[in-house]
């Protein structure tokens, strides 16, 4: 069961996205960004870690889960350090992600030649 919950919220959430490109004038730069936000503020309101609970993956892979770790690394670490960790602790909870996504990127460029519109 847990697949079929984690591919109906993964769904869910990549629907409203679509949604949002095709109904909107909103940019995929700017959907991404709230999807992020969105993740922060419902983490911090105690909302997304049951639906990650619930989801798994479903839940957490999107960019709505990056912005739960996010949130999630920078409570462990003003826990930890105190006030210090609300600079460092998304970057050290993310930086596994953070890293992958440079790194691909790096690859991605040597191997596509850059196309005017």
């Amino acid at each position: 069961m847990m697949y079929l919950y984690s591919f109906i919220v993964g769904g869910l959430l990549c629907v409203i996205a679509q949604v949002l490109i095709d109904k909107t004038k909103m940019t995929p730069a700017r959907i991404m960004v709230m999807y992020v936000t969105l993740g922060v503020v419902l983490t911090a309101v105690g909302i997304y870690e049951p639906l990650v609970d619930f989801a798994g993956a479903g839940a957490s892979v999107p960019l709505t889960g990056f912005g739960y770790s996010l949130a999630k690394g920078i409570e462990e670490a003003v826990d930890e350090r105190g006030f210090i960790g609300v600079l460092t602790g998304g970057l050290s909870a993310c930086s596994a992600g953070i890293a992958a996504a440079v790194f691909f990127g790096y690859i991605m460029a040597l191997i596509k030649k850059p196309e005017t519109k």
